[in-house]
């Protein structure tokens, strides 16, 4: 790779990584705005990762970090959120029942993730029929919805939209309007050398699935360049 070329991926990837921080910062100032946080306000982080997105949206707020729970599939993860903000964690399983009474938590967080609740992993690659993908996303994001709403008293469940020209996980435009054999083939190429390398393996809602998932949720559109580029179910405790 030439240094021409370096410079120009690490430029796009500081400009996308600024974007992304910016709209993170956007959806931060919603959550904060739309939930009554105290020091006992306990709040599930659901496929939180290592606990930093969740640590920048509570900074400076009341609540107790051990009341804050980050739940992922990743235990190193979870572990060094723990470690490094004292959060609890809690290893959980890509599909079922997460070990917690009904309305557990005052609020259940979830961002980006629900469009990754899918078909299971071995077969992301192999598996391009679009009805037989969509038939199956459906149904796993569907009890995904169930089980954030049986857990929390609230919610706030953010995904990107399925018609924003360009797609958040790959960073391409238009990829998400294409048919899933068409997207698998492209990601796969694309993969050898794009700036943002991604496995097919999301169903990007639209709003009328948004609205099936979370009934008893309001829906909020994030906007950039004037058109939606996610949206957020979300239910006050």
């Amino acid at each position: 790779m030439s240094h021409k070329t370096s410079f120009i991926i690490e430029e796009s990837e500081s400009i996308l990584a600024r974007f992304r921080i910016r709209f993170r910062q956007r959806r931060a100032k919603i959550f904060r705005e739309h939930f009554d946080l105290t020091a006992e306000t306990r709040i599930l982080d659901l496929g939180g990762w290592n606990g930093t997105y969740m640590h920048a949206i509570l900074e400076n707020s009341p609540v107790s970090p051990v009341n804050v729970y980050v739940a992922d599939i990743n235990e190193q993860a979870v572990n060094e959120a723990a470690a490094r903000y004292g959060f609890t964690p809690v290893v959980i399983p890509e599909t079922g029942s997460l070990p917690f009474s009904d309305k557990f938590f005052d609020i259940v967080f979830c961002s980006s993730v629900i469009e990754h609740v899918t078909v299971p992993k071995e077969e992301v690659w192999t598996l391009v029929s679009g009805q037989r993908f969509k038939d199956i996303a459906q149904t796993r994001q569907d009890e995904f919805a169930n089980e954030i709403r049986r857990l929390g008293k609230g919610y706030f469940v953010q995904a990107p939209y399925r018609w924003f020209p360009i797609e958040t996980h790959s960073w391409l435009p238009f990829v998400s309007y294409l048919p899933r054999r068409l997207q698998v083939l492209l990601i796969r190429f694309t993969n050898r050398f794009w700036i943002k390398k991604t496995s097919p393996d999301f169903y990007l809602p639209t709003m009328r699935d948004m609205e099936r998932y979370f009934p008893d949720a309001s829906i909020l559109k994030e906007y950039a360049l004037g058109m939606t580029k996610s949206l957020i179910a979300y239910r006050r405790n």
